[in-house]
C-alpha cells in the first residue's frame, strides 16, 4: 500500500475518532526504524502515522551534511517505496517544529510537497506540526492561522499545540516553564478552535500535564480530564461537529488505563518516541555484552566478523523497536482495525 492520499489519512482520523482508539505516531531517524514501524504496524493490522522531527531529519542527512529538510524528504521518500509491500495505511508527519524554524523546515517541505501534486504525484508529507506553544496564544493562533491555510492549498492537516509539553525533546528544553502552562485550560481550547474554524483541517495537542521522555511511576501527574472539560465547553458554544481530533505527546511510559481514558475524549494520535527509542537500544546493548569478544578484536585476536556485521545487531534492534509499537497499537485499540482495502 503506498503512503496514505490526504482522503484516505482524513478517513482514519475519522474512524478513530468514531471508534474511540488512537493511532501511534513513531518518530524514526533511518531506514531500520520506518521498517520497524512498517512491522508492528503491519503484524498487528494496525494503521498508523510515521513522523520525522527536525533532529531526525539532520541526522538522516548525514553528519557532514546537517540538513534537516533533505534528510526529511530522504526518509519521506523512502517510506513512500517501502510502505508499498504492507497491507496497512500509513501516513507520514513532522514533529514539533518552532516559530524559529516554519521558513527553514516546514514551509520547505510545504513547497516540496506543491511540487510533487503539480507533477500528479501525491503528497509527500500528509501533516505537519507547529508547535508555537512557547508564545503567547494570540501570537501562536496568527503563526497558526497563515500556516493552516498554507497547508489546506496542498490537503495538508496541520498540528498544532496550546500548552506547554514539559520535559526535553530534540534539543528543544521546556523544563523550567511554570506548571500551570503544563495543562491547556477550556478558554485556550475555545479560543483554539475560534481562531482555526472553517480554514482547514487539523489537529490540536492540548497539554494535560504530559512530558516528554520516560519516568518512574508516579513522577508524571497526568489530568486526562482535562480533555473532557475542554471538549465539553468547545462543544457545549459550537455544536458536536467542533469536536477536536486530539493528540497525546509524551505517551512513553504512561500507564495503559491513563492512555485509554484519553481516547474517550477526542485522542487519535499518541506519540511514542522514549519507548521505541530504549526498544531499540537495549537489544543492541544486550549483543554487546554477550558477544563481547566477537565485536571487539581484543589483545590482538580478529574478532567474530558476524558479530561486528551491522545487519546482525541492526536487526535485533529493528525487532525489538517492532515489538514495543506494536504494544502501543494495543494499549490505543488501534489493532486489527486497519481501512487498508476498505477506502
Amino acid at each position: 500500500m503506498p503512503i496514505a492520499t490526504p482522503k484516505q489519512y482524513a478517513a482514519m482520523l475519522d474512524a478513530a475518532q468514531k471508534g474511540d482508539y488512537a493511532y501511534p505516531a513513531i518518530n524514526v531517524t533511518s531506514i531500520i526504524t520506518i521498517n520497524a514501524a512498517l512491522k508492528a504496524f503491519s503484524d498487528k493490522k494496525s494503521d498508523g502515522i510515521i513522523q520525522v522531527s527536525t533532529g531526525g531529519g539532520e541526522f538522516a542527512s548525514g553528519i557532514n551534511v546537517k540538513d534537516r529538510v533533505l534528510g526529511a524528504i530522504v526518509l519521506a521518500e523512502a517510506a513512500h517505496r517501502l510502505a508499498e509491500r504492507h497491507n496497512v495505511m500509513v501516513a507520514l508527519h513532522t514533529d514539533h517544529c518552532q516559530p524559529d524554524k516554519i521558513d527553514s523546515f516546514l514551509k520547505p517541505l510545504i513547497a516540496a510537497t506543491a511540487a510533487r501534486r503539480k507533477e500528479g504525484k501525491g503528497n509527500l508529507f500528509q501533516s505537519h506540526m507547529l508547535d508555537a506553544s512557547e508564545l503567547p496564544l494570540d501570537k501562536n493562533m496568527a503563526l497558526s492561522r497563515d500556516l493552516l491555510k498554507l497547508c489546506a492549498d496542498n490537503e495538508i492537516i496541520l498540528e498544532v499545540e496550546a500548552g506547554v509539553v514539559g520535559g526535553e525533546e530534540d534539543g528543544h528544553d521546556t523544563s523550567g516553564v511554570a506548571k500551570e502552562k503544563l495543562y491547556t485550560t477550556p478558554e485556550d481550547m475555545l479560543a483554539v478552535y475560534e481562531s482555526l474554524k472553517g480554514l482547514g483541517r487539523y489537529m490540536f495537542a492540548a497539554t494535560f500535564g504530559n512530558v516528554h521522555g520516560s519516568y518512574k511511576p508516579g513522577a508524571v501527574k497526568l489530568r486526562p480530564d482535562i480533555l473532557k472539560k475542554g471538549q465539553e465547553a468547545v462543544m457545549a458554544r459550537h455544536g458536536a461537529s467542533a469536536e477536536f481530533d486530539l493528540v497525546f505527546h509524551g505517551g512513553s511510559g504512561t500507564p495503559v488505563e491513563e492512555i485509554r481514558e484519553t481516547l474517550a475524549y477526542g485522542v487519535v494520535k499518541m506519540n511514542i518516541d522514549t519507548d521505541t527509542q530504549y526498544a531499540f537500544t537495549r537489544p543492541i546493548a544486550e549483543h554487546m555484552f554477550k558477544k563481547y569478544d566477537g565485536v571487539l578484536k581484543i589483545d590482538g585476536e580478529v574478532g567474530n566478523k558476524k558479530d561486528y556485521d551491522p545487519r546482525t545487531y541492526l536487526k535485533l534492534a529493528e525487532a525489538g523497536c517492532a515489538k514495543r509499537l506494536g504494544e502501543a497499537c494495543d494499549d490505543l485499540l488501534s489493532s486489527g482495525k486497519t481501512l487498508f482495502g476498505k477506502i
